[in-house]
Order: structure tokens, then sequence, then C-alpha cells
């Protein structure tokens, strides 16, 4: 059995990112790429059910859903004994159990000063008692970070048990961080502590793959984790699922990760990454590139000659959006007086949505109306708003009424005292980016207003923007879970210099979040989002443009993958068929 076993050919998933990662340690984690590829080394208490519709959270580490108190302010959860670290030299030979202080661990490095984790804001608002304190003294420079004490709002009650205790009541724990284990997996302190500055380059967790090969931006590849406990393929697709029961009938009980390894290539440039695929150097072309969508998947369907060669399509609305977000201190487009929001909105009225549609998404996407995204509670699809209009004469007439005329007949508005006014959008040297850019530079040119486009990498604006340096820049974001308030953490003053790139301040805004926060899914949570749409229109720190159609497309011996609206680690359920591929033609 052993033999057989031994001579049975790997199988390897291969799979190509548009963008390359930044690293692999999840509290200095700045892009989706990289946590695309943590949740399957490090893992959180809870997961998402990869077939469920709607999406439904169930344990992961812990050994069952946690135990909320009746005020939804103190939370408990029990980690499932017996699981295992990978091996690792910073574990001294020994073989390293999970327990309940790895996570409590693991969630205090988002607040200790020194990783300066992006995700620090994220994890602040769900005010865990105490740790916004510790870290205040941290941060006044007179001593590190403290591990050791305990802390009331994260502690370890035992080994195997976790306790929360929250300022307010959150009673979407579960979803809002709980579930987000490509963030809050479970870090060992030896680990760190033995990397030190190089952690994000050694990442080891209790998943089922680990890293076995890193070539920054060019090549990512992951190995079976061998010391990962045994696991099966269980999940609850709807009674009325054809496709997600048919996945439960191929794989229910097989043993987890059904693949050997994960290749990952770092292919920027849209034609690239569609020719890799025609040639099958991947297995999956996560979102076509809309270029070649019509040669792709005309009409919705996958096109002719690629049914020939066994590939199936998959299509979704996804829970995203795209947006410009204006900054709020920029002495050009910032501000909150009546002038400084006219300009805001008649920019925003003077992209014209139905044109970006056709020619850059090429009819793969939806006109957004507000920040909230399809498949999130609070999105409505008959919300309509001012974010979605196009209309140059209103954006000229809305201009001319607060004093951006053009004084010296050059063709261009100045500012309202007379000086010049030109707008800096920030961009990125790839093609899509270029063509948004002169989409834009047609739009601002019919409504008078001139604009400069400032390229860099997108690491580099990334940088730029989290400390408020970039005037305006284009964004896209995908929601983590089913919660549709989440996207406003864009708007929340406590975000600034995290998700709140707009640098956005309004203290009702905030207001209506806190409240939002604490109350039960119903009308009254529904009216203030509402309310939130409303006012994210009236001050327009944030155009939100479209929700992208993704399509997918898939070789004929990728077997088991399907699109989720959430969940970012899939590679554990999906299976090559090596025979088949062998069949066609194509090597392992």
């Amino acid at each position: 059995m052993h033999a057989a076993a031994a001579a049975a050919p790997r199988k390897v998933y291969r799979y190509a990112f548009p963008t390359a990662e930044s690293n692999f340690d999840p509290a200095k984690i700045v892009d989706l790429y990289s946590r695309t590829v943590t949740p399957h080394i490090f893992e959180g208490l809870l997961q998402y059910d990869p077939l469920a519709r709607p999406v439904k959270v169930r344990p992961l580490t812990a050994a069952a859903m946690p135990e909320a108190s009746a005020d939804f302010r103190t939370w408990t959860v029990r980690i499932r004994p017996g699981i295992y670290f990978a091996s690792d030299p910073a574990f001294k030979g020994r073989r390293r159990e999970l327990v309940a202080q790895d996570y409590v661990y693991s969630f205090m490095r988002f607040a200790d000063p020194a990783n300066n984790s992006p995700a620090w804001t994220y994890i602040e608002d769900f005010h865990f008692l105490g740790l916004s304190e510790r870290y205040r003294a941290a941060l006044d420079g007179k001593h590190p970070f403290d591990y050791d004490t305990p802390l009331e709002g994260i502690r370890a009650l035992d080994r195997y048990t976790l306790q929360f205790k929250l300022r307010d009541p959150r009673p979407r724990l579960t979803t809002d961080a709980l579930a987000a284990g490509d963030l809050l997996g479970a870090v060992a302190r030896e680990v760190v502590e033995h990397y030190g500055d190089a952690i994000g380059g050694h990442p080891v967790g209790t998943g089922p793959f680990r890293l076995a090969e890193w070539r920054r931006s060019s090549f990512i590849a992951l190995e079976r984790n061998p010391e990962f406990r045994e696991m099966r393929y269980e999940a609850e697709p709807g009674a009325d699922d054809a496709e997600g029961q048919a996945l439960l009938a191929r794989f229910k009980g097989r043993r987890l990760p059904i693949v050997d390894r994960v290749e990952i290539s770092i292919i920027t440039e849209a034609q690239p990454r569609w020719l890799t695929f025609l040639q099958r150097r991947i297995d999956l072309l996560d979102v076509v590139p809309y270029d070649f969508i019509d040669r792709a998947m005309p009409g919705g369907h996958v096109a002719p000659y690629l049914a020939r060669m066994g590939v199936a399509g998959h299509r979704m609305v996804m829970a995203d959006d795209t947006y410009t977000y204006f900054n709020m201190e920029d002495p050009v487009v910032g501000g909150y007086t009546p002038e400084k929001i006219a300009l805001r909105r008649a920019i925003a009225l003077g992209v014209d949505m139905d044109a970006e549609i056709r020619l850059i998404w090429h009819g793969q996407a939806v006109r957004a109306q507000s920040p909230f995204m399809p498949q999130t509670y609070g999105y409505d699809a008959n919300y309509k708003s001012a974010n979605g209009d196009y209309s140059a004469p209103r954006a000229k007439a809305l201009l001319d009424l607060y004093g951006y005329l053009d004084r010296n007949g050059d063709g261009w508005r100045e500012m309202p005292d007379g000086s010049p006014l030109v707008l800096h959008k920030s961009t990125q040297p790839d093609q899509r980016s270029r063509s948004i850019d002169e989409q834009w530079r047609r739009n601002m040119a019919a409504i008078g207003l001139r604009i400069e486009f400032v390229t860099a990498q997108f690491q580099e604006n990334l940088k730029q923007a989290r400390a408020g340096k970039l005037q305006m820049w284009n964004l896209g974001s995908q929601a983590a879970g089913p919660d549709g308030q989440d996207i406003l953490t864009n708007y929340q003053s406590s975000q600034i210099g995290g998700q709140n790139f707009a640098r956005f301040s309004l203290p009702e805004m905030d207001a209506l979040i806190d409240r939002m926060s604490v109350m039960a899914d119903g009308p009254e949570r529904l009216a203030l989002m509402t309310r939130a749409k409303g006012l994210s229109v009236v001050y327009m720190p944030y155009k939100y443009h479209v929700h992208r159609i993704a399509n997918d497309l898939s070789q004929p011996w990728l077997v088991g993958y399907r699109r989720q609206p959430f969940m970012l680690d899939y590679w554990q359920y999906i299976d090559i068929d090596v025979e088949e591929r062998q069949r066609r033609g194509v090597g392992a």
C-alpha cells in the first residue's frame, strides 16, 4: 500500500496572481493576494462552509461554535485538542500543539506598535477590553508591548478555552472576526521570536499547507503539510443546489487537502495571463481579463473553441466595489465646506459609468449605487442614488454655481479664488490602469477640469495612500464576510491610516456605525444603513463605480472548483485529475 501511494503522481494545482504579494505575516499583510495564501497556512477558529448558500460559518480549530453571553459582550470558545503546528526549527525538535494562548498572542500582535499593523484599526474597533490601552502604553515608547500580563478582553481560561470580552455588544463577532482566518489565524510566539524581522517569509501554522518556495513578486509554492490532522470533506449545500449536491457526492469524506502542491506565478499583465491559460500552464483563470471576455465567455457562455477543449466557466456578481477616493485633507479636493463638496460631487457626476462598464469592464459589471456590495446584508438591488448618476450638464452647473469657472479662457476651470485647479490622480503602469486613465481624461475634459496622472507601482501607491499623500486613487474592495457594514470602515474616523483612505471624519457617520455595530439585524439596523448610504453620497469622499462580474475559466482536470463569495481558502477542497490532464497531452 505504501509503495502504491509513493508511486502515485503528485497533484499540482497551478494558479496565477495578477498582482504581487507583500509578505506572509498576518499582522503585516496589506494586500488581498498575500491574504489568499495565508489562510491555507494559518487557521482561524471558524471557517465558511465551502458549499452552503447562503454562507454558513462552522468550527475549524474550535471544537464547537462560540458561546455568547446574553448581551453579546462575552464570547467563549473551546479549542479542539490535538491540533499541531507544522514542524519548524523554532520549536527545537518538539511537536508543538495549538493552545488557546496562541490566539491570545496572535490577536495581541496587531496591537503591538512595533508591527505597525495595517489591520490594527480593524481589530481596535472590536473594543476588546484593555487592548487599546495596552497599545497606547507601548506607543508612548517607554517600554515594549506587554505580551505576558493577562488581558481582560482576550485571555486563555485554560489550555484549550479562549474568552473574549468586549466593551460593546457584538452580535456578529463570529462572521466579523472569528471566521477571518486569513488575518486571525493562530501564530506561534516561538516562531515570531525565532525569525524576528524575517517572519514575513517564514509562515508556520496549523493549516493544510506550508510554504515550500518563495521568489518575491515572481513565484510562490505551497506543499501539503504532512503533519496536518485528519480532516475530511464535509459541506452543507442546499437541497435545491444541484451543483453543490454533485460536488458533495463526489468529495464527501475525502481527506483534506486533496492536492499535494500549489504553484502560484505572478503575471501582472492581462495578455500574458490569458495566454498562459490557453497554453494550459495554469489550471484556473480567476477572473478572465476583461479585454478577453468576448473571446472567452461571449454572452456569459464558454466560447465553443474553449468548450471543445473541455474548459468550464464559472460566473458570479462579486461581493465587491471599485471606487475612487478623494483625500479629504487635500487642499484641492478635500474639505467639508459646500464648494469642496460640490467639486467632489461634480467630479463624480462627470464619470461616465456606462462608458466605463462598456469600455473598461466589457459589460462585466453593474453600476454601484452605494458602498454596499452584492451578497451582503444591507445591499438593496433596487436602491438608487446620485452616486450612480452620470450627467455632464449637472456637473457643469454645479461647478458654475460654486465658482469653479474658466476665468482666463484657456478651456480649464479655476478654483473659486482664481488659483489654478489641477486634479492629480494616482495610477499604475498596467494596461487596464492606462485605459481607466484615458477614460477619466475624457470625462474631466468634458466638464472643464484638468487632470494629471501620477504613476507608481501598486504597493508604493498603497503605502502613500495610507500615509495620506495621494489626492485621488482608484481601488477595489472585496467583502470578507456577509455583513455589509464592513465596507463602512472606509468612513470611520478611527480607520484613518487604515481602510479609510479618504481620511473622512464625520461624527454623525461614526455614531451611525457605532449604533449599527451593537444592534441585531432587522428593520432598525437597515434604516441606519440607509442613512449611512445617504451621507456617503452627500459628502462624496468616495465615488463608487461598479460591482464586477467574475468570469472564471477552469481546465477540464480541475475538479471541485466553485467561486466563493467570501472565503479565500479553497485550495484544500479542489482536486486535480492527473489522468485527465495526461489524456489531454498536458504534463504533470
